[in-house]
């Protein structure tokens, strides 16, 4: 994998982990909800009002485009791999924003994520 795919590949999982993290803001801004006939439009207004909302959607736009440009480099059966990275680094952020819980559990999954990652990206 050449500098530039690896930069490619990287920037969009960065960028759907960005995405991730802004919607689970928004919806925090937004709160609890229950879709239903009569809540459905003012519900919709308000997600789709919400700004975290619309960046976490811009974001995916952006990650998506990225995407394409890195496949057209590598190939998906290494790329596509390297999406996990994106779990160990919205784990963290959750844990960092949020205050969401990273249990010993979660760390030896991380780090099995990790580890297949490493090892997808070496072949």
């Amino acid at each position: 994998m050449t500098a530039l795919s690896f930069g490619l590949v990287l920037a969009g999982v960065l960028l759907n982990a960005v995405a991730q993290l802004l919607l689970k803001a928004g919806t925090n801004a937004v709160g609890n909800f229950a879709f239903s006939a009569e809540n459905l439009l003012p519900v919709g207004w308000k997600i789709a009002t919400q700004p975290f909302i619309v960046a976490g959607i811009g974001c995916y736009v952006v990650s998506v485009v990225i995407w394409i440009l890195a496949l057209s480099r590598t190939e998906v059966s290494i790329a596509y791999p390297m999406l996990s990275i994106g779990y160990v680094l919205n784990a963290l952020a959750a844990w960092y924003l949020f205050g969401e819980a990273v249990t010993a559990q979660r760390l030896v999954g991380i780090g099995i994520i990790v580890l297949g990652v490493f090892v997808v990206a070496r072949s």
